[in-house]
């Protein structure tokens, strides 16, 4: 599989400029890392975005994530693995991606489970990190960009 184009991000350097704010912006409030990656993780498996589920379960492992988190994150509700912030922040991801869903897209309960976990600036930044997320899922499905081929 090969891309339509080179990543839109590349082409148009502003871009790469406001994105990396973005990342710094969602990663500068105290959330942890691990939950971060989990709720990127889950939106691109949600929208099925190869690149990002690639370089997301590779980002985790390599911070020291178990297998047995990696793969149950899909199925996180069933599973005894992660803690409720972990599980509300995983809700709130679900939510915000899957926007046509329901006609209440975030239900109060939802976010009020997230704000029991989690400040006001921490919310901020998992809600600015799962848009970012479908915002580079979207460039990414549009795109047809394949997840890398590392065949070593």
């Amino acid at each position: 599989m090969q891309a339509r184009i080179n990543n839109p991000a590349g082409l148009l350097p502003d871009a790469a400029k406001a994105i990396n704010l973005l990342y710094k912006a969602a990663h500068s409030a105290g959330v942890p890392q691990s939950t971060l990656e989990l709720v990127h993780l889950r939106a691109s498996q949600i929208n099925g975005c190869s690149p990002c589920v690639d370089s997301g379960a590779k980002a985790m492992r390599k911070a020291g994530e178990t297998d047995e988190r990696l793969f149950t994150v899909a199925v996180w509700r069933e599973t005894p693995y992660f803690t409720d912030a972990e599980r509300a922040a995983l809700a709130l991801s679900e939510a915000a991606t899957r926007l046509a869903d329901r006609a209440d897209a975030v239900p109060d309960e939802i976010w009020d489970e997230a704000a029991k976990h989690f400040s006001e600036a921490e919310l901020a930044a998992i809600v600015l990190w799962i848009a970012t997320t479908n915002f580079f899922n979207r460039i990414n499905a549009a795109t047809k960009t394949p997840a890398p081929q590392n065949w070593g």
